[in-house]
């Protein structure tokens, strides 16, 4: 998870760190829906990981993204949702909810960068899954 906007030198250890992640066949779990998030997703589909992608809305009855289909196909990436089918919209909410929804999924976390009293921020926050909380 990671703000949308983030420092350069934040930008190059986190592809790092998908680099990492990419090698050792590590499980990603994303919304992969920041421009680093973004850039992060196109480097360990590359792999054969698995990949975990929580939508901020619900499931949508149309065709997956071009660049997920082959990861589809070949069992790499689940995609899900905490939300129903008619929640059509990604919103503040939603985002809030999947990010807290994640926390509650995920094993280990790896945040690169939040914006003071942002979305991640205020998941890490509300969230009862995080063991320590936000300095």
């Amino acid at each position: 998870m990671s703000s949308r906007n983030v420092p350069p030198g934040i930008i190059l250890e986190t592809h790092d760190w998908a680099i990492k992640m990419y090698d050792e066949g590590k499980c990603i779990i994303s919304g992969f829906q920041s421009p680093i998030e973004k850039d992060v997703s196109r480097l360990v589909l590359k792999g054969t990981q698995p990949i975990i992608l929580v939508l901020a809305r619900g499931m949508c009855k149309r065709q997956v993204m071009m660049e997920l289909s082959q990861a589809v196909q070949q069992g790499i990436i689940l995609i899900m949702s905490p939300f129903k089918e008619n929640a059509t919209r990604i919103t503040e909410e939603t985002a809030l909810i999947r990010n807290r929804y994640m926390f509650e999924k995920a094993d280990d976390f790896c945040i690169p960068f939040y914006s003071k009293g942002g979305l991640i921020e205020q998941a890490i926050r509300t969230s009862k899954y995080m063991e320590s909380s936000v300095p």
